[in-house]
């Protein structure tokens, strides 16, 4: 028997979803025809992106090169990689653009030996290295250790660090909805920890890793130093041996680590930017810039961080090529080098745009991953301007974008000055720092389906961005 209510209720979800959908596109003031065009071409751009999986096949190949710290061999072979893909996919511009970049490396020595009172071996632990970390003389350093969770606690203790290895042991807030957010409260440790530690005469720093994943795999990622103290060498430490080595300080505060590290940092070398461009039709000096950083630290593969926001950048100007659209503006692909370790890359595109005669009009950057999508984060204090693209929605939900507010929008577009509309591309975060800057950020763990709505999402962002102006 057919429930009359249940289907009435039906009926006028369904009216009242196409008429909130009318409503905000005719807000836009986009005409009926220009709707119709508009629906086409997005359907049509999501279609091409989840059948034809041609950038989730480029992310594939950019994996294979490997890692690709900045100064390194592989840093140069996927720059290649990139500059022949663009020409290859019938871009008309691709040029490379000359960056000054740092050259530190690893090396291959990295060992964290725990010791009792007595220098008896108890556990190795898991380490890496940050990056910028000197080395130790070659036959380690060992000392005490002294377990803090911020650098208040540091300073109320600093008589106790003299000539110890400062443990910093702050974990991710696990409470945060936003991953992001979590990870910025605990960064301050990984980045300035070493310069805390030689403040109050601590020979070394071992920081807990940024992770969400409880296991026992360590995330390496930059940190400084400054003149005025001396260097101390510094390394991450997986989430378990850094819950195993609190629980063996308070077991026993006397036990030491030997650490070992023969990272060393060489003469700055010459690397590049990738950029690649398909000249618009009607305003060619109004530029739409979409990018990515294409370094990557030097375990794994990069392929969330930030190979998948590089292709996706590439796929973008080719799902325009693949489908005949000709753009309105010039759309350019910008891949930085150098956004983990300094951001030399960035600033120097931004000299050059910030010089430049042409107009960019809105850059979108992709360094979030490649899950699925939630919504773009704009840099603009413009109300009128995120209401008139928030009427753009129903056209985006399509890609399955559900959002757009106001927010940051990316390390290296943000070094821009000359942009009206910067904003960043966000997908789903809960599983990022699972990843993120570590032996886990490999090829097999992008999912095709994520990565190419991530394509297909600011590929319909950027179509209504060439089409209708800011």
């Amino acid at each position: 028997m057919i429930n009359h209510s249940i289907v009435f209720t039906l009926i006028l979800t369904l009216i009242l979803s196409l008429f909130i959908s009318n409503s905000a596109l005719s807000q836009s003031k986009i005409d009926s025809l220009s709707l119709i065009k508009y629906t086409n071409v997005a359907e049509q751009i999501v279609s091409s992106a989840l059948s034809e999986r041609k950038g989730y096949e480029m992310l594939r190949n950019l994996c294979r090169i490997g890692p690709r710290l900045s100064g390194s061999k592989n840093s140069l072979i996927a720059l290649n990689w990139a500059k022949n893909k663009m020409k290859e996919l019938g871009f008309d511009t691709v040029w490379l653009q000359p960056v000054i970049v740092p050259h530190w490396e690893r090396g291959n020595i990295e060992e964290a030996i725990l010791l009792d009172s007595d220098n008896k071996p108890l556990r190795r632990l898991n380490i890496l290295a940050l990056g910028g970390s000197i080395g130790t003389p070659s036959n380690g350093i060992t000392a005490k250790v002294i377990e803090v969770n911020s650098f208040e606690e540091l300073k109320e203790r600093k008589d106790e660090a003299n000539g110890k290895i400062v443990f910093f042991s702050r974990p991710i807030n696990q409470s945060n909805l936003s991953t992001f957010t979590g990870y910025s409260n605990a960064a301050d440790q990984r980045v300035y920890g070493a310069i805390e530690a030689a403040k109050y005469g601590g020979v070394g720093a071992i920081v807990r890793s940024l992770t969400t994943r409880y296991d026992n795999v360590p995330h390496t990622g930059m940190m400084s130093y400054v003149d005025s103290l001396p260097k101390v060498p510094a390394a991450t430490i997986g989430y378990l041996d850094a819950d195993f080595l609190s629980e063996a300080i308070k077991g026993n505060p006397n036990i030491k680590i030997k650490l070992t590290l023969d990272c060393v940092t060489q003469p700055d070398v010459k690397s590049y930017n990738v950029i690649g461009e398909i000249r618009g039709e009607e305003f060619p000096d109004e530029i739409i810039l979409v990018g990515g950083h294409i370094d990557s630290w030097d375990v794994g593969d990069g392929a969330h961080d930030d190979g998948a926001g590089c292709v996706q950048s590439i796929e973008v100007l080719d799902i325009f090529k693949r489908l005949n659209i000709t753009p309105k503006r010039t759309l350019r692909t910008v891949l930085f080098i150098n956004e983990e370790t300094g951001l030399t890359g960035a600033k120097e595109y931004a000299a050059f745009a910030d010089s430049s005669k042409q107009t960019h009009l809105a850059a979108i950057e992709s360094d979030r991953g490649a899950f699925t999508p939630l919504g773009f984060s704009v840099d603009t204090d413009s109300i009128a301007l995120i209401e008139k693209l928030n009427s753009w929605l129903p056209l985006l939900r399509k890609a399955g974008i559900i959002w757009i507010k106001k927010g940051g929008s990316g390390a290296d577009i943000s070094q821009i000055k000359n942009i009206i509309l910067p904003m960043g591309y966000v997908p789903d975060s809960q599983r990022y720092f699972d990843l993120h800057h570590s032996p886990n950020d490999v090829f097999e763990e992008v999912h095709p389906r994520e990565f190419e709505l991530g394509s297909a999402a600011i590929a319909i962002m950027v179509y209504l961005l060439s089409e209708e102006g800011i």
